[in-house]
């Protein structure tokens, strides 16, 4: 477009506001602005929904501890774990154990093994919910090998240490009555360095 024909179109713009009759011109003025307003959130409608997700727990979201539970209850809630890997990224990954059994308030320590299969330098990063999604609200992470990047280089085998705890106040929630077995689930991307 270049400098001549931005400058084209501003004038043509300024124009047609002035144009328009002094009674109709705020409402141009807040259409365009409306317009505007409605595209900057498409920009940032994914951070906004992802900080919906963090805060309510939907779609499994879970949440992320900032502070450890000061009671823990006596419902027994049985947890199990799942992992799948991204095709393109070569490693194995599966959880060490396939369930554990934590009270509500009580803090569990379970571990992923994952080995990198190529001779190659690998980064992934692991994305996270649980099922049924509504205990995603009540899902603490303490600590978890999902909040940063992972590096393995070739042939490399580690295990990934995931810390939670289950809120106690689950326990005051009647729509999580039925819930007596949670299921965290784990799916490693490969991450290219560019």
């Amino acid at each position: 477009m270049g400098i001549n024909g931005l400058s084209r179109s501003l004038l043509w713009c300024r124009l047609c506001v002035y144009a328009v009759k002094p009674a109709h011109r705020s409402t141009l003025i807040i259409l365009v602005g409306m317009a505007l307003g409605m595209l900057a959130l498409t920009f940032a409608s994914s951070a906004l929904f992802r900080m919906f997700c963090e805060k309510t727990g939907h779609g499994g979201t879970t949440q992320v501890a900032t502070l450890m539970p000061t009671r823990i209850e006596n419902r027994v809630i049985t947890i199990r774990f799942n992992a799948d890997t991204q095709p393109q990224l070569p490693w194995q990954f599966k959880p060490l154990q396939q369930e554990i059994q934590v009270k509500a308030g009580e803090i569990g320590l379970a571990f992923y093994h994952g080995k990198n299969l190529s001779p190659h330098h690998t980064v992934g990063m692991a994305t996270y919910n649980v099922t049924p999604h509504k205990a995603g609200i009540y899902f603490n992470k303490v600590e978890c090998f999902c909040f940063l990047e992972q590096h393995l280089e070739g042939s490399q085998e580690t295990d990934f240490p995931v810390q939670f705890f289950i809120n106690p106040d689950i326990v005051k929630d009647p729509t999580m009555d039925d819930v007596d077995t949670i299921t965290l689930s784990y799916t490693f991307f490969q991450l290219k360095k560019f």
